[in-house]
């Protein structure tokens, strides 16, 4: 039976997937424990475990932030190591949380974890207000143009919960984030510990009259960036049925329609969409980030790699030459010369470093900007318009490791 999906699927506008980040001992694990005990988003058995290490360390109430440090060297240590991911809903949305490191040597981390955020929170300890850590993880999230960022001004109950404290510390990093690329941010002042402005309204602040934290994460904007975005269909499996090529993949961004007229890169061949599957069914139209199936009108000759996308004026440019901002990621530096595998969505080619931003090498933790020629033609975007199609990795071509996270810069 032919269906028709009037509506954007609503996994687009209901899940968020956001990333927390801040410097070392500002309470970023407690606020996380907070959000999900006071949400009911903790099992008994996580609770149980949780008090029984607190008491094991003569606290008389739970550590929160054991419901997020789960690796033994993090418990051991007091710190974040890893990057955290935590699932949890409440009645109006879904949440992906991913609990990133502060220190500047898991600068990586918080890279891998806010790649496909829509919303950051950094946090600030209120004694210590805006540190070099506070600006390097705005400059990532601004880097990787994360399009919300919440800086929440915490431990707000050991100075006094005072406003004058809360207006300077976002007087402070106002005045950074323009030089950081980072247009806008939401301030919200919180204790993570005694849950002031968390998941509830706090008693101890009546000067600020915004939400709360988790009032915030409910109402905030998702989904708009893929959804409104050009068309971008990168396939990723051919399937041929009865003589029928039936093209399967994520649609990353935008909208297709059965009728568009289409281009298939790098090819630059032109055809026409005859039919949409989504589940198994036919539809008249789909949306990203939908897994689909597209029929042509033409046989054409498409493998895994290419790139089908709706309309003319809006394609994505065809290019050898890359240059992106980047952050390398593993301990094996990148230097001028280095011959790597780019992956960008279902495609890889080889490709070669042809500049490093004046620099000799990159190494673990770099941020940085790179200059690469490769093989075969890209379809790419500029990453400040569609962050799924203008990013990439490089791969070492020996083991297959992940070496640098790439935001390809057009302009």
């Amino acid at each position: 039976m032919s269906t028709t999906l009037a509506e954007k699927p609503s996994a687009t506008i209901d899940t968020l997937r956001f990333a927390t980040a801040g410097s070392v001992d500002d309470g970023k694990s407690t606020l996380v424990g907070r959000l999900l005990h006071d949400s009911k988003s903790v099992l008994a058995d996580q609770m149980e475990a949780v008090e029984r290490v607190s008491a094991g360390r003569g606290q008389e109430a739970p550590d929160l932030a054991l419901l997020t440090d789960g690796l033994r060297a993090e418990r051991e240590q007091g710190i974040t190591i890893d990057v955290a991911y935590r699932y949890f809903a409440t009645p109006r949305r879904r949440f992906i949380l991913a609990d990133t490191p502060g220190h500047v040597q898991y600068t990586r981390n918080m890279v891998t974890g806010a790649s496909t955020a829509e919303l950051a929170i950094i946090l600030v300890d209120a004694r210590n207000g805006v540190v070099e850590q506070t600006l390097r993880h705005a400059a990532v999230a601004a880097l990787l143009r994360v399009p919300h960022v919440v800086l929440a001004v915490n431990k707000m109950d050991l100075v006094g919960y005072e406003e004058r404290e809360f207006r300077r510390i976002v007087e402070e990093f106002t005045r950074h984030a323009d030089d950081l690329g980072l247009p806008a941010f939401t301030s919200i002042p919180v204790s993570a510990l005694a849950g002031d402005n968390v998941v509830e309204r706090s008693g101890h602040m009546d000067w600020y009259g915004g939400p709360a934290l988790l009032a915030f994460l409910e109402a905030v904007p998702v989904g708009a960036e893929a959804a409104d975005a050009p068309a971008r269909f990168p396939v990723q499996y051919v399937i041929r049925h009865d003589e029928v090529r039936h093209y399967a993949g994520q649609l990353v961004s935008g909208a297709l329609r059965v009728g568009d007229r289409v281009t298939v890169h790098p090819s630059g061949g032109t055809s026409e969409i005859t039919g949409i599957d989504v589940l198994g069914e036919a539809a008249e139209v789909a949306y990203a980030p939908q897994s689909i199936s597209v029929r042509l009108a033409d046989q054409r000759d498409i493998s895994r790699g290419d790139m089908i996308t709706a309309g003319v004026a809006d394609g994505p440019t065809l290019t050898q030459d890359v240059r992106a901002a980047v952050c390398h990621l593993a301990e094996r530096p990148l230097r001028v010369g280095d011959r790597v595998l780019l992956r960008h969505t279902t495609r890889t080619v080889k490709a070669v470093v042809k500049e490093l931003g004046g620099h000799r090498e990159l190494t673990t933790n770099d941020l940085g900007r790179v200059v690469l020629r490769t093989a075969e033609p890209l379809a790419l975007d500029d990453y400040a318009v569609a962050r799924r199609t203008g990013s990439f990795i490089l791969v070492d071509p020996a083991d297959g490791a992940t070496l640098t996270a790439g935001m390809a810069d057009l302009a």
